[in-house]
């Protein structure tokens, strides 16, 4: 309650591209360019070249960083020399998206050896254009190509919903996943993201999720060093940011799968005494693991972060992603994360200031004081934040929290800020030669 998004929206991912592209078009900073292919990638200390396969020839060009987001199979990857380490596993699963209008709840409905489909496991869930899309678990020795011809597809669907369940098969595939890494998200002047850097399971939905964090961590680090406001270390925080983010989704994304396909005997008789125990008794319910949901990781031991102050009460803590709340501002209904993400922000409670800015060498933080230019007026976000008159809290460009304080102590802000861009004094000495 009281948050502008539900908990959760099932998007496919032909939408989330199409989104995606348009705000490309929109954007005049930005240039797509179809079936170009990178073929060769060489790097030197302060840029890289690229040579560039098209439709119309090759051409060659430099980039002072270049981002691989180019997917599980990256060619940019291989090109660098960085592996992936981690699980591959050996069940097959076929996914099929179905059309079809039906009175089932708007729920993520999973089941552990149904009658329909013995000794594996299925999942439902809806999509948006009345799709409902439908994973069965085939096992390791499934045939592909077999195994999503429509007359191999149909009737697994209909001993699941019925015979007469009127439905229309909008798309089939099989796939396989792995749980893995690359060691290091950096190599020199190239950044991996996404799928190119990290995969894991689809159970959860935090492929999709994880590749846009990645971006959103990344892009205001890139962008302070492009501006000459902050060193190249930081985007060593980069890696070590989203590689622990990354390692915390492998560890749910496995535990996940282990569940759900068991690979052991003694692995299937804890998932089967934990599903009999849910039926009867609330305790047990947690312990059914059918991919929780992803959520943003808590950056806890961020070299980024300022150490907490003991004073406050609550969860928004240094490392933490912000949350939502409702606001005034001036007579107009809003929500607070939209205050937020344009550079650093300062946001005290009981206006303490009358300042409106905060600067630190060359970086500078804008304050928004809850009483003077927001309201709280039902009082929702000084409860989610935990905060009293003069309780402070420091906004990184991404929307999580770099410091929080008990009171407003400009100078103390100020060294927060230069903390939360990486300005050791290293840095600001490079900065200023």
């Amino acid at each position: 309650a009281d948050h502008r998004w539900p908990a959760m929206i099932n998007l496919q991912q032909y939408h989330l591209e199409e989104i995606l592209v348009a705000k490309c078009r929109d954007n005049p900073l930005i240039t797509l360019a179809w079936k170009h292919r990178l073929i060769s990638l060489k790097q030197t200390p302060d840029h890289a070249e690229l040579a560039v396969e098209t439709p119309d020839g090759i051409f060659t060009m430099e980039a002072q960083w270049v981002i691989a987001c180019d997917g599980a199979n990256s060619d940019t990857r291989r090109m660098v020399g960085a592996e992936f380490k981690g699980q591959y596993f050996q069940d097959r699963f076929l996914i099929a998206d179905v059309v079809m209008k039906a009175d089932f709840p708007t729920e993520r409905w999973f089941w552990f050896d149904p009658p329909f489909h013995r000794g594996q496991s299925v999942l439902l869930h809806r999509q948006s254009d009345n799709i409902w899309r439908i994973d069965f678990q085939l096992g390791w020795d499934a045939d592909p190509d077999e195994e999503k011809k429509p007359e191999r597809v149909i009737p697994r669907i209909k001993a699941m919903l019925g015979d007469k369940a009127d439905f229309q098969l909008e798309w089939v595939s099989i796939y396989q996943f792995a749980c893995r890494r690359i060691d290091n998200f950096r190599h020199g002047r190239v950044l991996f993201a996404g799928d190119a850097a990290h995969q894991v399971s689809p159970f959860g939905a935090r492929g999709a999720n994880t590749g846009v964090q990645d971006i959103d961590n990344l892009a205001w680090k890139l962008a302070m060093v492009l501006r000459g406001e902050a060193s190249e270390s930081l985007l060593d925080t980069y890696h070590t940011e989203r590689a622990f983010a990354a390692d915390d989704n492998l560890l749910n994304s496995t535990r996940a799968t282990d569940f759900i396909t068991p690979k052991t005997k003694v692995s299937r008789y804890f998932r089967d005494a934990a599903l009999e125990l849910a039926q009867h008794h609330d305790f047990a319910r947690p312990l059914v693991n059918s991919g929780r949901l992803s959520a943003p990781t808590p950056y806890v031991a961020s070299p980024l972060n300022t150490s907490d102050d003991s004073g406050i009460v609550g969860n928004m803590r240094p490392g933490t992603n912000a949350t939502d709340a409702p606001i005034m501002i001036g007579d107009k209904p809003g929500w607070f994360l939209n205050c937020l993400g344009d550079g650093f922000t300062v946001v005290t409670f009981g206006h303490p200031t009358s300042n409106t800015r905060v600067t630190a060498g060359q970086l500078e933080a804008r304050i928004i004081c809850v009483g003077r230019d927001i309201e709280d007026a039902r009082g929702i976000l000084a409860t989610r934040y935990g905060a009293s008159p003069g309780t402070t809290y420091l906004f990184r460009p991404d929307q999580y929290i770099a410091a929080r304080w008990r009171e407003f102590d400009e100078a103390a802000i100020a060294d927060a800020l230069l903390r939360a861009a990486g300005c050791t004094e290293a840095c600001q000495k490079e900065l200023a030669a």
